[in-house]
């Protein structure tokens, strides 16, 4: 057979640079290199140890955090930006993660990879996010308190004096129709009168099919029906949020449910330090006390590497920021939850239950595999089957999924933290409590992980359904919150 020119280049490149480079990258970056002319790949580059300034203040840490992820990307990635830009190849930077992304010819990519700075290589496919299927499109019977709101005990914590108030929830996902009448008056941006999307809103999406402009969109309606579950109320017979009381910010990560490692890394490195419109004047003040994330990138379609994703999820935590992420709806098998970023130790698990109180035949178990660690997930459970919220068209619609259920964790934890706000940038501190008060839940029909479903914590439920009444009690009288540094 006859070898291309590209199949001769590459081949001449790997011999040359074969021990400095191959070790870099999986079998999956080779094999899309000899096939592919030009590749998009994430480079991932060392970073030095810098002192992490401590402090208790929430908007400190978060600054000390950001300022440290700085410092290691301008000593690291300077000599690789320079190499890029003088040979014409269109880079960009990431300083979350010390992560540079690139599209390259592949006859270039060894003598990219033959730099001492950079570690590894990760392909940047895009991700095709299993999406949950509506059931009734647009439901127009409203249902007052739904459900799920009220199997988390969300009501009585309201009876409390407690909604959610001074949190901010952030949402990364397929975009939001900010202005549909659950989730409007939860908008950051939104104040009564008049909107400012500065500080509030951000599109990864660079060549989007639906162009959101300066305004947040939705694309699909997912994304509208996470946040409605996370904050919605209309102020008449739609309360389908488990906090009304707390604000919304979001990032569009996904262009009609396809995203990539580097759009995902944009949105987390965004709310870490929230910008204006135009990518300027950034100011770590308008960062969230929590991400409610309703996405996985599968191994198959994107993410070939288990850690792709695990430095800016650790990054984003370290800095005091509260992770939510769905498991993912590949059950009922056990090791099903097997991609970033639920697998991750720091990320904060979701598995979905239904209105019976029982396992969603749908969601992923445990325990995780794919990186060889056996780690136990999920975290906890929540309702997530035939959950009714918000949808793009300023109607409601029912959905199941783990990403339905992500969205009742994330309202319960901004519950948590308006009771006791020494809580704020502490998701260590937010996890053990949510953990602790669940409900505990058992199941005599699988074990998996090595672990009997008799046990609490199962590779299951985790730790069981979310209680939001039990967890805000808990907060309440909890003194000293060193018992769980």
């Amino acid at each position: 057979m006859k070898k291309t020119a590209l199949t001769i280049a590459l081949s001449l490149a790997l011999t040359s640079h074969a021990n400095q480079w191959q070790q870099k990258v999986s079998s999956h970056v080779l094999s899309e290199l000899s096939q592919k002319e030009e590749v998009e790949l994430i480079l991932k580059l060392s970073s030095p140890e810098i002192p992490l300034k401590k402090s208790n203040n929430r908007i400190d840490k978060i600054k000390n955090k950001v300022d440290q992820l700085k410092q290691q990307a301008a000593m690291t990635q300077q000599p690789v930006i320079e190499y890029l830009s003088s040979h014409g190849i269109e880079y960009k930077s990431f300083w979350v993660s010390n992560d540079i992304l690139i599209k390259a010819k592949s006859s270039q990519i060894p003598t990219i990879l033959s730099m001492d700075t950079i570690t590894k290589a990760y392909i940047n496919d895009k991700v095709s996010v299993k999406l949950p299927l509506t059931r009734n499109q647009v439901t127009t019977t409203p249902s007052a308190i739904e459900w799920n709101v009220s199997m988390v005990n969300a009501p009585d914590v309201w009876n409390m004096g407690f909604t959610g108030e001074n949190i901010i929830v952030a949402g990364q996902d397929t975009g939001y129709d900010w202005d549909h009448p659950a989730i409007k008056e939860k908008y950051r941006g939104w104040n009564g009168t008049t909107v400012d999307h500065n500080y509030n809103w951000h599109d990864s999406i660079t060549s989007p099919q639906i162009v959101c402009g300066s305004e947040p969109c939705d694309d699909h309606s997912h994304g509208s029906h996470t946040m409605g579950t996370i904050v919605g109320d209309d102020g008449s017979t739609n309360q389908i949020g488990v906090a009304p009381g707390a604000k919304w910010m979001g990032c569009r990560n996904m262009d009609i449910g396809n995203g990539t490692p580097a759009t995902y890394t944009e949105c987390f490195q965004w709310f870490l330090e929230p910008t204006d419109l135009n990518g300027q004047n950034p100011d770590v003040e308008m960062a969230p006390h929590i991400i409610n994330n309703s996405w996985g990138c599968p191994v198959s379609e994107g993410c070939n590497q288990p850690d792709v994703m695990a430095d800016v999820v650790n990054n984003v935590v370290d800095a005091g920021i509260l992770v939510v992420v769905s498991a993912g709806n590949d059950g009922s098998g056990c090791n099903t939850i097997n991609t970033p970023a639920p697998i991750y130790a720091k990320s904060f698990t979701v598995g979905s239950t239904t209105s019976s109180d029982v396992i969603s035949g749908f969601s992923s178990r445990g325990s995780v595999t794919v990186d060889n660690s056996n780690r136990l997930k999920p975290d906890i459970s929540a309702p997530g089957s035939s959950v009714r919220s918000a949808n793009n068209s300023g109607g409601y619609s029912t959905f199941s999924g783990t990403s339905m259920a992500g969205p009742n964790v994330a309202g319960v934890a901004a519950l948590v933290i308006s009771a006791n706000p020494n809580f704020a940038g502490s998701p260590k501190i937010i996890e053990k409590i949510l953990t602790s008060t669940a409900v505990p839940k058992r199941t005599l029909a699988e074990s998996c992980g090595g672990i009997s479903g008799l046990e609490v914590p199962n590779n299951t439920y985790g730790w069981g359904r979310v209680d939001a009444l039990a967890a805000v009690n808990y907060a309440l009288d909890l003194i000293n919150i060193g018992d769980f540094d």
